[in-house]
């Protein structure tokens, strides 16, 4: 293919070389911006670079903490079920089976370990004080549940089948296990708001001046990439009590990210400032190359995210999540659990995140005071 020297070389002097214009722009804008604070969220750690070359300081948020993955294992427990009747009804796979009788027993082996006691005085998580008992029973409950269903199916298998698996298992039973789901999902997003929320507001950040990069892959491969389908981006703007300018936000999906550091060692997050920095600089400055080049046209602006009604029966399909009227509005709690699912674009976790940090400000960050769907006033029956 032959390429014109001269024309190619107009092409790199705004663009692709080092010394190109617009790499110029991007770092003067940086320089401009050094002492501003830059916050930076992975899929599993928040960074906050103070600016004016102060060291970074980091909080985790996803994977490290704790109760996470044993509420998670339990929040997993439809999607499993539902993922055998899959390879059974549809793909007629034979290893439904084997991965049956491996659910159960550790279904069984999750039941004797679960207790109130382990969630008040091992796994200890401060935003769950006081409910542990009505989470161990939801978990107890759960599991009686799923093995029972699992013992029929694989007593006989022509019962695993997509209608007892909504009739008789998620949508069955004293409490449908699709109310535990909703509310597990709610329980996990409550407490990462209520850590990353206390963490935040400790930093007394200056929303007005701070800049935000969602950075790297942010759960699925296809998901979190805009403002309204990532649950980190709900979260931030909710703890920030919506001060955070979402111009000011930007989701940077091929953007390098640093290890959950280890040990306190913080070399990796700050070797990466510079580049983050340089990031989320050289996309505000070609923003704002709209207003200079293009005044008097119509100007972009970004707006929050908006949330379809369903509670109409005669609405039938959503392309976005939809609103909910209440934590007793299960209609719409579990239709989102259904969009989270069907729409690659959305994070399995961000079904109820948003719910969880507008119930946590309004209860002026108090967990004990929200009320959680699914859990708060239902009784899980014991076997």
């Amino acid at each position: 293919m032959y390429e014109d020297p001269q024309l190619v070389k107009l092409f790199t002097t705004y663009t692709r070389d080092a010394e190109a214009i617009g790499r110029h722009l991007g770092r003067s804008y940086a320089e401009h911006t050094r002492d501003a604070p830059l916050l930076v969220a992975t899929g599993a750690d928040f960074a906050l670079y103070p600016g004016g070359g102060r060291p970074p300081v980091v909080e985790g948020y996803r994977l490290s903490p704790k109760g996470f993955k044993e509420l998670t294992g339990v929040s997993h427990l439809g999607p499993a079920v539902a993922s055998l009747v899959h390879l059974r009804t549809r793909l007629g796979d034979d290893v439904w089976r084997p991965d049956a009788e491996r659910l159960l027993a550790e279904v069984s082996r999750s039941r004797t370990a679960n207790s109130a006691e382990l969630w008040r005085d091992l796994i200890q998580v401060e935003a769950f004080r006081g409910r542990e008992h009505e989470i161990a029973d939801m978990i107890d409950y759960t599991c009686v549940a799923t093995a029972r269903y699992l013992e029929k199916a694989l007593a006989d298998e022509e019962y695993l089948t997509a209608e007892t698996l909504r009739d008789d298992y998620l949508d069955g039973g004293p409490v449908p296990i699709n109310h535990m789901m909703v509310a597990t999902f709610f329980l996990a997003g409550m407490d990462i708001s209520f850590r990353i929320g206390r963490w935040l507001r400790s930093q007394n950040l200056d929303w007005s001046r701070t800049m935000v990069l969602i950075a790297g892959r942010q759960g699925r491969t296809t998901a979190g990439v805009t403002w309204n389908t990532s649950s980190v981006a709900t979260m931030v703007l909710g703890t920030s009590g919506h001060q955070l300018p979402l111009e000011r936000m930007y989701i940077a999906p091929h953007a390098p990210v640093f290890a959950t550091p280890r040990d306190g060692d913080l070399s990796e997050v700050a070797a990466l400032e510079h580049e983050l920095r340089a990031i989320w600089c050289s996309t505000r400055a070609t923003v704002e190359l709209g207003e200079l080049m293009f005044a008097g046209y119509p100007r972009y602006s970004p707006e929050g995210v908006r949330f379809p009604d369903v509670s109409d029966p005669a609405v039938t399909e959503v392309s976005e999540m939809p609103v909910v009227h209440s934590p007793e509005d299960m209609h719409s709690l579990v239709t989102r659990l259904r969009v989270v699912l069907e729409d690659p674009r959305q994070l399995l976790s961000g079904a109820v995140v948003d719910l969880a940090v507008a119930a946590l400000a309004e209860a002026d960050w108090d967990p004990a005071k929200v009320i959680v769907p699914g859990l708060t006033g239902v009784r899980y029956p014991s076997s």
